[in-house]
């Protein structure tokens, strides 16, 4: 983890714990023997945030994947979006890039769309983006089946 990024994680663990600054700057200076983060080492860093860890702070893992769609058709939009983005052609990877190309494509039809694929729950407008994802990857020439 990079050194911007332990200071963002202590800072977010502070903040949970309810630590103020001047109270920041104290378990700095004790932990570590420094009032200022920048002065900090990657070591007394993760020392520090080892600290936070030992007074109830819980990091979340912020790129722990979501959980798959329980529609097979929602999956299939998922992974066709994959090999499009794999073959260059889509170019935002992930279901950012997914939704985006849903928004695009069927808000003007269908006058609205779910921020989220996974929230379409109308088996027409499934089967029409599953279709545009079909037509798109044979346009491409991305391969389905194997």
């Amino acid at each position: 983890m990079s050194i911007r990024s332990l200071q963002k994680l202590v800072h977010v663990g502070c903040r949970e714990l309810g630590l103020d600054a001047d109270t920041r700057r104290d378990l700095q200076l004790v932990t570590t023997g420094k009032s200022s983060m920048s002065d900090m080492s990657e070591a007394e860093l993760n020392k520090l945030v080892g600290e936070l860890k030992v007074r109830g702070f819980r990091p979340t893992d912020r790129s722990a994947k979501r959980p798959a769609s329980d529609r097979p058709d929602i999956r299939f939009c998922h992974v066709m979006w994959r090999l499009l983005h794999e073959a260059g052609v889509a170019k935002v990877a992930g279901a950012k890039g997914l939704n985006a190309f849903v928004r695009s494509r069927f808000e003007k039809t269908w006058g609205h769309v779910p921020l989220d694929i996974d929230h379409l729950r109308e088996p027409a407008q499934i089967r029409a983006v599953v279709e545009a994802l079909k037509d798109w990857c044979a346009r491409a020439g991305v391969e389905l089946s194997k």
